[in-house]
């Protein structure tokens, strides 16, 4: 193990960035969306008719007729094959958290035993994987394998290259045969339907011109880069994505010198390569620096339609991974890959569009667009607020665990975070006296605080917050950088509409009764924010104090993913995910079921990878180390010299004995526990013992390992060979 640490270190060192002539900065305009079938080439490769009704489908959500599929399919197979591509697959979004695909050839024998190129309307519309090799929490026995995938004609098919050659890509859902999603991709799609729907109906308040609402994202991705031949050396990081053991670095982030500083020159043509990838399949990257942490990147693009900006995303991520390998790098999207600096999120930046061009959560310069603003702004933070576990919820997983709340990176507590200027102006309205009957606009405003003009940056940020207002947007920084953000914008989507459609009837009740419109919806709207006060906080999110005054304000502190995810089987989050036609009952509490099991299992693949190395490598290392110790001590007895000539020897093997011995002891208690807990049919029972029982071990087993390296650090004894063995620097 020594040799192959050395060799690593000594091939990482001599790495060089590619030639300029194999990464060069390309022109976005040139290649953005080359490997798209967009709707300029649908255009070119469509009769006029077909593609107007097609268009019309996508904005209006209805069903493609097959007439239509067949001439997509068959325009979709000549642009594919004029790009030299041999196969197609239906990509989609399993509950794995990655992607899934199936390849098929164009080719096909005819009945004259000829080849031909064939891609018929029912290979686009529908094709059948195995449902029951994939995640299903109960929904599918193992031997009932049919599943379905079923064609997004409102996220473009895309040709996807590598060095083996090219495939095109056709993002679909994923069902069973029974009907239930099995992917990420529907329950997105219908959330987005469903907020769409409550937040037109709200947006005619205003503007009756308003007949549709596209939900906006941006991700921000952060990551990390190792060398691979760094990475390779370490059988943690390769099977749990981050290092279970570890030596801190003298000089980590502490000065804070690696945040926007220079790119390295590797890492600058790994990013150029990227963005050059990314370009091609349409993925608008923007943004590119150095993040906190040494070796820590981020990357972020424009903003997008929520669907097509997580099919974007999780895109990127598989393309990171093909383009790392070229540079010699390994992209590590573990939320928390190394011990002692800052981990990854991936922050999520949601806003309202309507089909008119305006953005619901950008304040206006009239009491009328004011209104409309504060309507939904505040009612997202009425939802939040209602909702704030089951969005806790929707971020909770093993991996993100290690980062929430660790000094670094938002709480496990759910706050919203405004900025003086917002929050002052919230506790105005609500303080402020409005007459119960008005007869005019201007006596409605009579008292009440008008919103000035607000700049983009009209506050400092809080980089504490896990769900922020950052000028035209909400900023949900709590998602963990490796998830697939479908699920955390579902939830959002789903509260968000459901609050809006409770706003609506409350208004309407007051209208019924003789209210005007704008009083009505200035009343309740100063009920909700009384009602959700106590999910507005300014201050530092890390403190102590923070997380003493949540429980007096009554919030949610969950720090346990397995009972954060408890959430997912109440009576009332069932009924609103039945309500709103997103999830059924059955398909909550199979969620709740891959979930737990998700958790269970990489905690219980990390407990075997800390069993092994510790019996492997580093108790062998020690007792290595002991028997040289012993040889020398037996010489210099052999040698006739007194005790004091060798007692360094003999303390350090006395110490290094009760560190070994106790770390072998451990092991084998976990691995007991773990048995113990395996045999828990129970999931949840199940994942809550991993969590309590099991985990616990992977801390003492640490410290005693960290306790060796201390041994090393301190003695006045040269130990390379230990040093070397233990590999964990």
């Amino acid at each position: 193990m020594s040799n192959i640490r050395f060799e690593s270190v000594n091939a990482a060192s001599s790495r060089h960035a590619l030639p300029e002539e194999k990464v060069v900065t390309k022109r976005a305009t040139t290649i953005f969306g080359k490997n798209v079938f967009t709707s300029n080439k649908m255009k070119d490769f469509l009769p006029k008719n077909t593609f107007k009704e097609l268009t019309k489908a996508i904005e209006i959500g209805e069903p493609i007729s097959r007439e239509i599929a067949e001439f997509i399919s068959q325009a979709m197979k000549t642009w594919a094959l004029q790009n030299g591509v041999s196969h197609y697959t239906h990509w989609f979004q399993p509950l794995t958290g990655s992607t899934a695909e199936k390849h098929d050839a164009f080719f096909e024998p005819d009945e004259n035993g000829d080849a031909i190129e064939k891609f018929t309307a029912d290979a686009l519309v529908q094709q059948e994987p195995d449902a029951s090799s994939f995640p299903n929490g109960g929904i599918r026995n193992t031997f009932e394998a049919r599943g379905y995938t079923a064609w997004d004609p409102s996220s473009p098919a895309f040709i996807y290259e590598s060095a083996a050659g090219k495939t095109l890509c056709i993002p679909t859902v994923f069902v069973s045969y029974t009907g239930e999603s099995l992917d990420y991709k529907a329950p997105l799609l219908k959330a987005v339907n469903a907020i769409d729907k409550a937040a037109t109906d709200v947006a005619q308040y205003f503007d009756k011109a308003v007949t549709k609402i596209n939900t906006s994202l941006g991700i921000e991705q952060e990551y990390f880069l190792v060398d691979l031949s760094l990475y390779n050396a370490r059988p943690d990081l390769q099977l749990t994505g981050r290092t279970l053991f570890g030596h801190m670095s003298a000089k980590g982030q502490q000065l804070e010198d690696h945040y926007f500083g220079a790119i390295p020159e590797r890492v600058l043509a790994f990013m150029v390569d990227l963005e050059n990838e990314a370009l091609k399949l349409g993925i608008p990257l923007k943004t590119r620096h150095n993040e906190v942490a040494p070796s820590q990147f981020e990357c972020a693009p424009m903003f997008e339609e929520i669907n097509l900006a997580i099919d974007h995303n999780q895109l990127l991520m598989n393309v990171m991974e093909q383009v790392a390998i070229r540079h010699n790098f390994k992209v590590l999207l573990h939320e928390k890959p190394y011990s002692g600096v800052n981990g990854s999120g991936k922050h999520n930046n949601w806003s309202l569009i309507t089909n008119t061009g305006i953005n619901l959560l950008s304040p206006g310069k009239t009491p009328k667009t004011n209104l409309m603003f504060l309507t939904f702004f505040v009612n997202t933070i009425k939802a939040v607020y209602e909702y704030a576990d089951l969005l806790r919820a929707s971020i909770a997983s093993h991996s993100n665990d290690h980062r929430l709340g660790a000094n670094e990176a938002p709480p496990a507590i759910i706050s919203i975070f405004l900025g003086s200027q917002l929050d002052e102006l919230l506790d105005e309205i609500e303080s402020a006296r409005v007459a119960k009957k008005v007869k005019s606009e201007a006596n409605l405003w009579h008292g009440i605080p008008k919103i000035p003009e607000l700049k983009l940056d009209n506050t400092d940020r809080n980089r504490t917050s896990p769900f922020a207002f950052t000028g035209n947007k909400f900023e949900f920084r709590a998602v963990g950088s490796s998830a697939n953000s479908a699920l955390p914008m579902t939830v959002l989507n789903a509260i968000v509409a459901a609050q809006l459609i409770e706003f609506k009837v409350e208004v309407d009740k007051q209208i019924k009764k003789g209210t005007k419109k704008d009083l009505a919806i200035l009343n309740v709207l100063r009920k909700y924010i009384k009602d959700s006060k106590a999910i507005r906080f300014e201050g530092n999110g890390y403190s102590d104090e923070w997380a003493q005054e949540a429980e007096q304000r009554g919030l949610s502190n969950i720090k346990s993913t397995p009972k954060s995810l408890d959430i997912y089987i109440k009576d009332e989050t069932i009924a609103l995910f039945e309500r709103l036609g997103i999830y059924s009952k059955r398909e909550s509490e199979a969620r709740h079921e891959i979930l737990l099991e998700n958790f269970y299992k990489k905690l219980q693949i990390e407990a075997r990878v800390i069993g092994e190395v510790v019996n492997s490598h580093i108790a062998p290392a020690c007792f290595t180390y002991q028997n040289e110790l012993i040889q020398n001590v037996k010489g210099l007895k052999d040698l006739g010299l007194p005790k004091e000539a060798y007692s360094s020897q003999l303390n350090l093997v006395e110490r290094i004995s009760k560190h070994a011995n106790t770390i072998l002891e451990q092991s084998e208690e976990m691995r007991q526990a773990r048995k113990k807990a395996n045999t828990i049919e129970d999931m949840r029972e199940k994942a809550i013992a991993y969590d309590e029982v099991v985990k616990p071990f992977f801390d003492e087993i640490r410290y005693h390992v960290n306790k060796l390296e201390k041994i090393v650090d301190d003695s006045k004894w040269p130990l390379p060979k230990l040093r070397e063995l233990l590999f964990i620097h």
